[in-house]
């Protein structure tokens, strides 16, 4: 069956559109801060973006309104990868970020949440690049093709393909009957949770400016900050706290805020995924703080504690704000955050990496496989809360973990190739692969990817993206039967 191009054309331009509109903020802080060169940026931005999407959003009309699976896929691919080329646009035309492949690697670890930058010192960009760059995050978050699902009825046809194709995780649930309704009730949650922790961030001290940014950076979970040093500039441990508990939040399955919403709260905490994602933050701050209070001789139990929480939080729910140049911590601590960092937070949250239900299932799988050494013709079944996983849908879940394997292996080859050391290599691998955005070593939470070549900046921000969309949505695109699937 052939692609409906018309369709495809017209959606993908609907998001670019968006984009445009989405700029319109960003201009206005430049006004407001009196930045009347990054604003004319912006508006140069603008222009274009719109100019190149609107012909097709009122011109090309779909002939044949249904949206097959390959449609979906490809809709969501060209979204995410042009999106981010529009997106680039004010780091270019302000100057911020003169070269393309750093602009284009930006843009990419803002929209996917990546948070790695190229920047060494972000304290001298324009308030308005600043605002920019970290809304994208923000719009990234949640998918953009979500939010476009809220906003355009005109998407309703096909819509669950769409979103299935970007969703964080390996199933996607609707809340309501129609899809268009479930995405207004996530960005309810989602806006309320911006809203909420603005304000919190304000009575902490912040002004408006720093408490947005650092919020889109926390319930995106995306790590933009507005300084250097990240959230250690602010010194506070209330601001950590307040950090940490939304990372959490948007760590976990949004579905489930809506059993809260329900009360029921019993539901809410029976959540397999969900105690086992809290299982592991648990375990590791505990592992954490007891290694740096046994090897760091000048950290006190509690100093220990402030910086184990937050690394090990920021860390697994994949945000990559730092409190610490976690670098130079006891090995045995990096292995941990190693880990961590391929795990991840909730299936259906902001996090990335391969999440904590796939884990879940991959334990599950290797206690299987024990027993079925033992009892070669019993029939055991993989369980979650009860139900029968379905093999079709174990089968995927073991077949993502080891493409995700196999993509990291070969990130980190590319990254080597650039004469860094195997640490730098392996985390620069993990941390784009995993959406997380700081590694260890030359890719350290204080520093940054800048030293990096064109062509390796490229290459990780095609992994950002496929990381993701679930990998596999990126992947299709370079197989014979998704071009010519009579083949």
């Amino acid at each position: 069956m052939a692609f409906n191009y018309r369709l495809i054309f017209r959606v993908t331009a609907m998001v670019i559109l968006l984009l445009a509109v989405a700029m319109v903020p960003a201009m206005f802080v430049s006004l407001l801060y009196g930045e009347r060169d990054t604003a004319l940026a912006f508006l140069g931005a603008i222009l274009p973006t719109a100019v190149v999407s609107l012909p097709f959003v009122i011109y090309l009309k779909p002939l044949k309104p249904t949206i097959h699976i390959r449609d979906g896929f490809l809709i969501v691919s060209l979204s995410w990868i042009i999106g981010s080329l529009f997106g680039a646009l004010p780091f270019l035309i302000s100057g911020a970020i003169p070269g393309f492949a750093d602009a284009f690697f930006e843009s990419a670890s803002g929209f996917t949440t990546t948070g790695a930058s190229i920047l060494s010192d972000v304290e001298v960009l324009p308030r308005g690049i600043l605002f920019w760059r970290s809304f994208t995050h923000w719009l990234g978050g949640m998918g953009i093709l979500i939010f476009a699902i809220a906003l355009f009825p005109s998407l309703k046809l096909g819509s669950f393909l769409i979103a299935k194709a970007e969703a964080p995780g390996p199933s996607l649930d609707k809340l309501t009957p129609k899809l268009s309704d479930s995405a207004k009730l996530l960005y309810y949650v989602y806006t309320g949770m911006t809203i909420a922790e603005v304000l919190l961030l304000m009575l902490g001290g912040l002004d408006l400016f720093d408490a947005m940014i650092h919020t889109f950076g926390t319930v995106a979970t995306g790590g933009f900050s507005s300084y250097n040093a990240s959230i250690a500039h602010f010194d506070s441990l209330y601001v950590e706290m307040v950090v940490v508990v939304f990372m959490i939040l948007a760590g976990t399955n949004f579905n489930l805020y809506f059993l809260l919403l329900r009360r029921n709260m019993k539901g809410f905490l029976a959540d397999r995924e969900w105690r086992t994602y809290m299982g592991v933050i648990v375990a590791s701050f505990v592992s954490i703080t007891f290694l740096l209070n046994h090897f760091k001789i000048d950290a006190s139990i509690g100093e220990s504690m402030r910086l184990s929480i937050f690394q090990t939080v920021t860390i697994l729910t994949t945000t990559g704000f730092a409190t610490a140049d976690f670098s130079f911590w006891p090995t045995t601590c990096l292995v941990i955050l190693l880990v961590l960092m391929f795990i991840g937070g909730c299936s259906g949250s902001t996090s990335g990496a391969m999440k904590s239900i796939r884990f879940l299932v991959l334990f599950k799988l290797i206690k299987r496989g024990i027993k079925k050494r033992l009892h070669p013709n019993a029939v055991v079944p993989i369980k979650l809360a009860g139900k029968n996983v379905a093999s079709d849908r174990v089968s995927n879940i073991a077949s993502f973990i080891f493409t995700y394997l196999l993509l990291f292996v070969l990130g980190a080859l590319v990254v080597s190739l650039e004469g860094t050391d195997l640490v730098t290599a392996i985390s620069a691998s993990a941390a784009c692969l995993g959406n997380i955005g700081p590694g260890f070593g030359e890719v350290g939470p204080m520093v940054n990817y800048g030293f990096l070549s064109a062509p390796t900046k490229l290459f990780l921000s095609m992994m950002m993206i496929a990381g993701r969309l679930e990998l596999f949505t990126i992947l299709l695109l370079f197989t014979r039967t998704f071009w010519n699937p009579d083949r």
